[in-house]
């Protein structure tokens, strides 16, 4: 009798930290396929892991976007949502998940073709959403998001089988390099960082508030960061940044006045649908890691 195991080429959360080689393509279109992204951008995205737009939606569109998250902030039903997720000390509403499900407005964006258009060309394939959220990261102490790798908590814990996922961040506030703004190492997509220690059960509910599970060494992260360098994102209300699933990245605490506010939206090629964890006993909730697979 034969046991049908499935090959993890990103093995994680074992007794060992361990780093290994990027197995996957960063850019799964055939050189030359139509899209909205430009040739010279997609070798930079190939090579840096991520690709910054200094107006993918206008001002106007802006403006309709902010006045949705700040609706949805404020409805006492969406803050008792379990999609939902407050921070811990000013008890402010810190990310909304599900905001194409909640919101028809943010549905027309995740179907806008300044937005899937690139998923699509950068996967290769027809995508699906695997996660999508608002982030509020209000002034006057957000926490910050610790250093990590998306594509390792999404392997772990989601059962995404390969690097063939692409996120969006898209600012509805302006990104100041005070107000704790993205930092992303570039070229740090190329290695896989497998962490050390089990995941928890429900971690999920921990780590949306506090990561803990998944995170690198302070070891690893320095050589990752004296190699690769680290940038940092600002921009006017309107820009986005596209980075890959495995790029290291994280962002700072926010003690200024001025909120930091954006739409994320995660693409998934369909030929990369999720399975079964690989490190972790149970699935997340599909609000954060979906289960419908349908085509945007």
């Amino acid at each position: 009798m034969t046991t049908d195991v499935r090959a993890d080429l990103y093995p994680s959360r074992g007794a060992a930290e361990m780093t290994t080689p990027r197995q996957d393509p960063v850019i799964w279109s055939a050189p030359g396929a139509p899209g909205p992204i430009a040739a010279k951008d997609l070798q930079s995205f190939e090579h840096d892991g991520f690709l910054a737009i200094d107006q993918l939606i206008t001002p106007d569109e802006v403006a309709v976007y902010r006045a949705e998250l700040d609706r949805l902030v404020a409805d006492p039903q969406v803050r008792a949502d379990e999609r939902s997720i407050i921070e811990p000390k000013s008890q402010s509403v810190r990310s909304v998940f599900e905001v194409h499900k909640l919101s028809a407005l943010f549905a027309n964006l995740v179907r806008d073709e300044r937005v899937v258009g690139r998923a699509r060309q950068i996967l290769g394939s027809d995508v699906y959403v695997h996660q999508s959220r608002i982030n509020v990261k209000p002034g006057f102490g957000a926490s910050g998001f610790y250093w990590h790798s998306d594509f390792e908590t999404w392997h772990a814990e989601d059962g995404l089988p390969n690097m063939r996922t692409v996120s969006v961040s898209i600012a509805l506030t302006e990104n100041y390099d005070t107000n704790g703004g993205l930092m992303i190492m570039p070229g740090s997509h190329k290695s896989f960082v497998g962490c050390a220690g089990e995941t928890p059960k429900d971690n999920y509910k921990r780590s949306l508030q506090m990561q803990d599970a998944g995170i690198p060494s302070d070891e690893v992260l320095t050589k990752l960061a004296d190699r690769h360098g680290i940038k940092l994102f600002t921009g006017k209300a309107g820009s986005a940044t596209w980075f890959d699933c495995n790029a290291m990245h994280g962002s700072g605490d926010n003690i200024t006045p001025y909120a930091r506010s954006n739409v994320f939206i995660v693409f998934n090629s369909v030929d990369n649908t999720a399975q079964e964890p690989f490190a972790a006993p149970v699935r997340r909730p599909e609000f954060i890691g979906a289960r419908d697979f349908t085509p945007v």
